[in-house]
């Protein structure tokens, strides 16, 4: 039976393995849990014990479109990143659009599992089929203009790549600084 608006596969990254995979995504999932969201969810719930500690390695962060990324449909170039969330601990779920959701969908996949935890700072260069962990000390501590700016810059066709980055992690305790 047809998947109708999924590639089939994802992309499961080891951080401290240091190594890509690629599986075939879950088909009865995906018709049981719709959208990005829904699969996403159902994965960490799945992969993830609940009394875990958001902060540990254990924990995983998956990024994942929906059957309608990279469509003309309203809000098809959506993606989620789904994880187990510090300031919940449960399941929390983000979203946001743009070009790297459909380009992660047309590349062949449909979402990311990253796990694990890289000895030094790292990134994910998705090209196709081709998947590479690069060393990202020179990003360390950067904004995330200058990140975007410093990754497009290494690569053949800049206009044509897609980059979701996040600032410097500031984490707090109990309250926000005032």
């Amino acid at each position: 039976m047809a998947l109708h608006g999924w590639t089939g596969k994802l992309l499961r990254v080891n951080l401290t393995e240091g190594t890509t995979t690629v599986e075939p995504l879950n088909e009865q999932w995906a018709r049981d849990y719709i959208g990005g969201r829904g699969l996403g969810a159902r994965y960490l719930y799945e992969e993830v014990d609940p009394t875990i500690d958001p902060l540990v390695p254990a924990n995983k962060i998956i990024w994942a479109t929906g059957p309608l990324t990279g469509t003309n449909a309203s809000c098809g170039a959506r993606y989620m990143v789904i994880t187990k969330g510090l300031q919940t601990n449960t399941i929390t779920t983000s979203n946001s659009g743009g070009h790297w959701g459909p380009e992660l969908k047309f590349a062949g996949y449909d979402m990311v599992i990253i796990e694990g935890r890289a000895k030094q700072p790292v990134y994910l260069w998705i090209f196709n089929d081709q998947v590479e962990i690069r060393d990202a000390g020179h990003l360390w501590g950067k904004t995330v203009f200058d990140t975007e700016d410093e990754l497009k810059a290494e690569v053949a066709q800049p206009d044509a790549a897609s980059v979701a980055s996040a600032p410097p992690a500031k984490i707090w305790s109990n309250s926000p600084p005032s």
